[in-house]
């Protein structure tokens, strides 16, 4: 929480002249003055207007929005800024459902800096470049999945489907030109199907997860946290993970070049604030999940899967160099939408704020992908270190202000089934990927053959359970309650 104080730059004429201009037009629009990054209001003072466009229920972008804001610590960090350079800060939070209204806003000038999902990301930078007070670029990460898991599919826990093949013919519920909504055509192809092959509904995402619930649609394809929050409501089960795709998908930032230009030292405290959240989170996991699930009503434990440690988000600012990659993979995709028309990613991504502010550490830290929130300790059942990553499991009792570690998966339904009380929540890893999922919503193996503390092995899909018991005649596969009396 330490301020950087700077000056504020005298705007050169050709910024006033904007500035004029762009106030003139908001009379003429009926834009509030604060559309422009000033406001009189104070005494006649010249107050800068700072507004940040979020998603509240998009906990991947919670370190830019929700708990950002919750914390206070952007407000703090221009409060002693303007401090020292007499400048007063107005910060105005805007909640959206998702990245194309905020865009829309953007480009209309009432946000200066948002932050939303990598594919409405490039159609944002599509649609500002044609404005030049508009044009925007990715300036940082919230967090990331290296392999895509946080857009999966998911169908009412009665359907008969057990493959993405199985939805042939159907209605699917997706936010058309999403990276949901990207992955799924990905994975159909993958899966020997077109886009033909299926219905699909374009919705918003808490619109396509009632319709799922009433059974309207044969299954919907979501980002975080919309699928697994289906699965803990036991209103939906998984059928398809992202992961499976091997391409990376993650959330990020973009500010106006206008604003940032007229304003350094607030994209600066901006992204000092982003790191500082990202940090908070990775070391206090369970606090900042219960902290964000109080403000957006979602469930604490379904925070958590995603937030925790070896959760399904990393957290880091910094511009992973296959975060840029993936981009430019998604573009053809959104240019055959019709979505993104021309984009420059090589001047679209800039990455100069956050090298300011990392100094000679940032080429390293944004090469790295390794977690900076691991599980780790020791097993106090199996009495094993829990240091692997693709075995390491948790579990948080009701009415524990901390959660308990497993080295295995098994050894994880052993703590459980010898517990006498409430569990609120379990996580394991897929024996196959390593997502991070909820143990009561896997489908179990059981193999004989196995090393006694690994025997039981969670699938966060039934067709990889089905796959593996294929190849291991002694195998059998188990429900989660005959999985728990496996173990004890």
């Amino acid at each position: 929480m330490y301020p950087f104080p700077h000056p504020v730059p005298r705007p050169a004429l050709r910024h006033r002249s904007r500035r004029r201009l762009l106030l003139a037009v908001a009379a003429v629009l009926g834009l509030g003055a604060s559309a422009c990054g000033t406001d009189t209001s104070a005494g006649g003072s010249s107050t800068v207007v700072v507004n940040i466009g979020y998603q509240s229920k998009t906990i991947n972008t919670v370190t830019a929005g929700t708990l950002l804001r919750d914390r206070g610590t952007f407000e703090r960090k221009l409060n002693a800024i303007g401090e020292t350079s007499g400048v007063r800060y107005k910060v105005v939070w805007q909640d959206f459902p998702s990245g194309p209204p905020l865009t829309a806003q953007m480009v209309a000038g009432k946000v200066d800096i948002g932050s939303m999902g990598d594919y409405p990301v490039l159609v944002n930078g599509s649609k500002t470049a044609e404005f030049p007070d508009a044009r925007s670029e990715l300036v940082a990460v919230t967090g990331y999945n290296l392999r895509g898991s946080l857009n999966q599919v998911v169908v009412p826990k009665d359907s008969s489907a057990q493959k993405l093949t199985d939805l042939r013919g159907k209605v699917l519920s997706t936010s058309v030109g999403s990276a949901a909504h990207g992955m799924l055509v990905n994975a159909l192809r993958k899966n020997g199907l077109s886009p033909d092959d299926v219905k699909l509904l374009n919705q918003e995402p808490a619109v396509g997860a009632s319709a799922l619930e009433g059974k309207q649609v044969a299954a919907l394809s979501q980002f975080v946290p919309w699928p697994q929050l289906m699965v803990f409501r036991e209103q939906g089960r998984l059928l398809y993970d992202g992961g499976s795709n091997g391409v990376p998908t993650f959330h990020a930032v973009v500010s106006r070049k206008a604003f940032a230009d007229d304003h350094p030292e607030v994209m600066r405290a901006f992204l000092e604030s982003v790191r500082d959240t990202a940090d908070h989170l990775n070391k206090n996991p369970l606090a900042a999940a219960q902290q964000v699930a109080e403000v957006t009503g979602i469930e604490p434990e379904v925070v958590y899967l995603y937030n925790g440690p070896s959760g399904l988000v990393t957290f880091d600012p910094t511009i992973k160099p296959q975060l840029v990659d993936a981009l430019s993979k998604d573009l053809p995709f959104l240019k055959d939408l019709g979505s993104v028309k021309n984009l420059d990613l090589d001047k679209f991504v800039n990455d100069s704020y956050l090298r300011k502010i990392y100094g000679a550490s940032y080429d390293a830290a944004s090469k790295s992908t390794a977690s900076p929130s691991r599980l780790g300790g020791q097993d106090p059942v199996c009495h094993e270190p829990v240091k692997d990553p693709r075995t390491a499991s948790e579990v948080w009792f009701g009415g524990q202000k901390s959660t308990a570690v497993a080295a295995t998966p098994t050894c994880l339904l052993r703590q459980i089934a010898a517990h006498d009380g409430e569990v609120r929540a379990a996580y394991v890893p897929d024996a196959k990927y390593g997502t991070r999922m909820f143990a009561s919503a896997a489908t179990w193996v059981f193999d004989p053959d196995r090393p006694a503390n690994s025997q039981l092995l969670p699938y966060a899909v039934a067709a990889d359970a089905d796959s593996y018991l294929a190849d291991h005649s002694d195998a059998r596969g188990l429900g989660y309650e005959a999985a728990l009396e496996a173990a004890s």
